[in-house]
């Protein structure tokens, strides 16, 4: 028994850091994108990896690197038991399985980070490339891949829509141990971050759709492909501000989900 409750206390601790791994790319993320939208950008790539290269040209770069990408770990092993072991209970309907399987790709995309911020600790690593266009090249070149890109696409699209109607219905507060006082506060921004997160999925899953319409991987783009296309449109500027804002929100939830979030550990008897 103490045995297992070590575990399971192992398995919350990880998860707890990596949603702070979490809170601490989109908070960097949201700042480099917040400079892009008004003109302020510097030479760092406004996404995920040019967040961690970011936190590697701080003072002390590679301790906090190295720890956001143990909580990065952290986070993608929470995803594959939030997915595989059901942990929130989402069941095995239709929607169920589309929050799962987003729940799969975040273990898989966090984990491909993770491995991102330790290659750049050591050197070997850099920015350059489309990790999305890398790896739908690779899909597209397999037996049914197209299937499978569009799969990535409807189920990425599918994330996105219950992170808009997680946020808009304040769904989130029931894995939350905040008292009322404290989520007057919370509740708007979380639902901000959710929002704009979900926005901003719904965008990347259309273009993984296109690029296996296509059959074109360089159709495929990750985060920073959909934050210029907002920046693209008209009134742009004001699009990517608020969005980027929406991002720094996400990252200050997901710190938030770091110190209050119920985590409800699957059995680890076996």
């Amino acid at each position: 028994m103490t045995r297992l409750r070590q575990r399971t206390d192992v398995l919350r601790g990880l998860a707890r850091l990596g949603y702070g791994a979490r809170g601490m790319v989109y908070l960097v993320v949201g700042a480099l994108a917040v400079l892009d939208a008004v003109g302020a950008a510097g030479q760092e790539s406004v996404d995920s990896k040019g967040a961690l290269e970011t936190i590697l040209g701080q003072p002390f770069g590679k301790v906090l690197l190295g720890l956001v990408a143990l909580g990065l770990v952290g986070h993608a092993l929470w995803r594959l038991i939030q997915a595989g072991a059901d942990a929130d209970n989402h069941g095995t309907d239709f929607k169920g399985l589309t929050v799962r399987g987003g729940l799969l790709v975040s273990a898989i995309t966090h984990a491909a980070l993770a491995f991102f911020a330790v290659s750049l600790i050591f050197g070997l690593g850099t920015g350059g490339g489309n990790g999305a266009e890398d790896w739908t090249a690779k899909l597209l070149g397999q037996s049914f891949g197209r299937w499978l890109v569009i799969v990535v696409g409807v189920v990425v699209i599918g994330a996105g829509c219950a992170h808009i109607y997680k946020g808009a219905t304040a769904g989130f507060e029931r894995y939350l141990t905040l008292d009322e006082e404290h989520m007057r506060w919370a509740r708007p921004l979380c639902q901000f971050g959710l929002i704009a997160r979900g926005v901003v999925f719904g965008i990347i899953g259309t273009f993984f759709i296109i690029a296996a319409w296509h059959f074109n991987s360089g159709e495929a783009k990750g985060l920073k492909g959909a934050l210029d296309t907002l920046e693209a449109q008209a009134y742009g500027p004001i699009l990517l501000g608020v969005v980027a804002l929406g991002l720094a929100a996400f990252g200050v939830y997901s710190l938030i989900e770091a110190t209050h979030r119920r985590i409800q550990a699957p059995d680890l008897s076996m």
